[in-house]
């Protein structure tokens, strides 16, 4: 129980210490190159289906996002934004999926709280997480990418901050939707 404690504890440091770093200063791996192939994944979800693949989204752009944990109040935020904005991502063509390590019960228990419809995707064994560079500590980092609907990696945001990153992810999907 400390350990788990102490670990999240750590997460939470280095993911605010990295709110006000340069953000090509990132923990958690190798960055996927941008302008290539988005890396392929198949993950559990508390919605739909059960699965949900990065090829289900075909012909859509895709908010991509990663973050540590359901429940803490950074992760909340972001959520809630997403949410809040949801509408506006759906006008654009763009769908918003979640990836943690959570588990799918974890996930929705969130999602019925927090009133969120949109996927929550389940990590558990971070492989995920590990192949976007979003890994640290046996969490999922807060890292936000952006896939065209070609399936192209055309974005990416580190060292996000919850309270203004869904505005700043709007922007930038318009930005390159023009």
């Amino acid at each position: 129980m400390i350990n788990s404690k102490l670990s999240l504890l750590f997460t939470v440091i280095i993911c605010l210490f990295l709110s006000f770093v340069n953000p090509v200063f990132a923990l958690g791996g190798v960055q996927p190159p941008l302008n290539q192939p988005a890396p392929q994944f198949t993950l559990s979800t508390n919605t739909g289906d059960g699965e949900v693949s990065l090829t289900d989204y075909q012909g859509k752009w895709i908010v991509l996002y990663f973050y540590p944990q359901d429940f803490t109040p950074g992760c909340t935020l972001e959520a809630q934004r997403f949410q809040k904005d949801l509408s506006q991502y759906h006008d654009i063509n763009t769908e918003i999926i979640g990836v943690s390590v959570d588990d799918v019960k974890s996930h929705q228990e969130f999602c019925d709280e927090e009133g969120l419809k949109f996927p929550l995707l389940a990590d558990t064994d971070g492989k995920v997480s590990k192949a976007y560079g979003s890994w640290l500590s046996g969490r999922s980092m807060r890292h936000t990418y952006i896939i065209n609907p070609e399936g192209i990696l055309v974005a990416q945001f580190l060292g996000v901050r919850p309270i203004i990153h869904s505005q700043e992810v709007l922007a930038k999907l318009k930005e390159l939707q023009s």
